[in-house]
């Protein structure tokens, strides 16, 4: 099957961008997680602790532990997920080998909070272009897709489930308190990381507008703010009327002008803001 030149310049971007995220996610975990005992949840986390005790290299051990999890990924998810999966898997162990039994990266800081925060952002940095790469790094995504088709919980909810039982165990196995508290900040930076590389800054705001004074509403947002908007026919429930509410997306440092302009212009208008 010949592969045309759109999907090819594609899969390489795609190969790119897994490998930049397992880079950065092996040097996050060598100069930050592992010198503290950071465990950010998943298969990575358990191999951290067995990591712990054997001092077996965790870039290996990762991979061992995956392979009852893309075994049951293939059966239960097919195997075009789990091959993306392996991918994903494959490189960022190897990348975290190759800095912490390679290259021999010592710890950056000493200060567990900068550890937790840095160390948070790289593996959220690093996991999000994986992600976008169309690729994962098995462990608890699968488990929580497994989780989801078998019992119906919510993938979102299983995989928080399953971090949070990882991290809290890494208290008991370090016999230290503040190991998993430091490693639900790592998850806590990590995930909305991860959501910010995904869908990116929000820089603009909708915002539904329900008025008496729509004409000069639109006027402003039109000719002094330079948005353009849309006009919904709408009825109000309570007094069964008919009208329009205004819809319109705008740069999140217009808002402050715009709902300084609705409450002037109508105090009893209705605002409603979402970011987009």
């Amino acid at each position: 099957m010949k592969i045309s030149k759109k999907d090819l310049r594609r899969n390489l971007a795609d190969l790119s961008l897994v490998v930049l995220g397992s880079v950065i996610m092996g040097i996050g975990y060598s100069l930050f997680l592992i010198p503290h005992h950071f465990v950010p949840g998943g298969v990575s986390g358990i191999a951290m602790i067995v990591n712990y005790f054997s001092r077996l290299p965790l870039g290996m051990l990762i991979m061992v532990l995956n392979i009852p999890v893309f075994i049951l990924g293939v059966k239960i998810m097919g195997r075009k997920y789990a091959l993306r999966s392996l991918l994903g898997m494959v490189f960022s162990s190897l990348f975290i080998d190759f800095f912490q039994e390679i290259l021999g990266l010592k710890a950056a800081t000493d200060n567990a909070i900068l550890a937790a925060i840095y160390g948070g952002f790289m593996l959220g940095v690093g996991l999000g272009l994986v992600f976008r790469g169309r690729a994962s790094t098995g462990g608890s995504d699968i488990l929580g897709q497994i989780l989801n088709r078998w019992t119906g919980m919510s993938v979102g909810i299983a995989i928080m489930l399953i971090d949070f039982f990882i991290i809290s165990a890494s208290g008991v196995a370090f016999k230290q308190l503040e190991a998993p508290l430091y490693g639900y900040i790592v998850l806590f930076i990590s995930s909305n990381v991860i959501d910010m590389i995904l869908e990116g800054w929000n820089y603009t705001k909708m915002v539904l507008i329900t008025s008496t004074k729509n004409d000069e509403i639109q006027d402003f947002i039109l000719n002094t703010l330079d948005r353009g908007g849309t006009a919904l026919r709408s009825r109000g429930l309570y007094l069964n009327r008919e009208g329009e509410t205004i819809l319109t997306v705008i740069h999140r440092k217009q808002l402050p002008e715009l709902r300084r302009f609705v409450k002037e212009t109508d105090p009893n208008a209705f605002v409603i803001i979402n970011d987009t």
